[in-house]
């Protein structure tokens, strides 16, 4: 299959494996990046190729205008997903969970069923908090992203890596928090949600509550650790995910 080359821009496949049985697509988390999920793929393929999204604005992407609305990237991406061979799943981290969850929306609206979503470390969409650390001063912002303990705090402490991260991740945190749940259909896919057991971000109750969002299937795991629980049991996780799709 020849890529087009909006699919080349907003998608890395690191281990290309065209007659894979599924293709799973990852969301990467707030000031995340398409190469998070660079093991995601390498531990699941070739039976599952691994398509990570790349947002706008980070590594070879540095240069395009950023997004600070989850339901325009949903659209952007709806279009580029939308000619993807099937069947697909789709996984996002934090931020990305909602916007898996957006794009999700509209493919089955269009037709397109997934084989299901796995969101981790994100709240429900109707489990609203007001939240704004985008509003924040940069110090401010940065110690929150250190509180989450998703960046290793020494790469903080550089000042031209901050410089060149913060645009990003100020754009992300306002896209995250600023997302408001629209009701109408959800999907009917199922979902399965994933938490650590001290995240700061989501309690089990707000997790339980994406039970609400699909007419399918829903389970909740929950793994020790914080947020970034994903660094400690990525290897649990993915096996997890790849007996889901076999």
């Amino acid at each position: 299959m020849t890529l087009s080359l909006d699919s080349q821009l907003w998608i890395r496949r690191f281990h290309p494996a065209p007659a894979a049985k599924a293709r799973l697509v990852c969301f990467p988390h707030a000031g995340g990046s398409a190469s998070y999920f660079h093991p995601v793929s390498s531990a699941l393929s070739p039976s599952v190729e691994v398509l990570a999204v790349q947002y706008p604005g980070r590594q070879d992407r540095r240069n395009d205008p950023l997004v600070d609305d989850l339901f325009v990237l949903a659209d952007q991406l709806t279009e580029i997903l939308g000619a993807e061979p099937g069947p697909l799943a789709f996984f996002g981290h934090s931020m990305g969970a909602s916007l898996a969850f957006e794009v999700a929306r509209r493919l089955e609206a269009r037709g397109t069923q997934l084989l299901g979503l796995y969101v981790s470390g994100r709240r429900a969409p109707s489990a609203f908090r007001d939240e704004r650390y985008h509003l924040e001063s940069d110090d401010g912002l940065l110690a929150e992203v250190k509180r989450l303990s998703g960046t290793d705090a020494k790469v903080l402490e550089d000042d031209e890596i901050i410089r060149m991260v913060l645009p990003a991740l100020r754009n992300d945190y306002k896209a995250a928090e600023t997302y408001r749940y629209r009701p109408g259909p959800d999907v009917s896919c199922p979902i399965l949600a994933l938490i650590g057991d001290q995240d700061p971000k989501v309690t089990s109750d707000e997790a339980r509550q994406w039970a609400t969002h699909t007419s399918g299937a829903f389970e909740l795991r929950t793994y020790p650790g914080a947020h970034f629980y994903l660094n400690e049991h990525h290897a649990s996780v993915n096996r997890l995910i790849a007996a889901r799709l076999a």
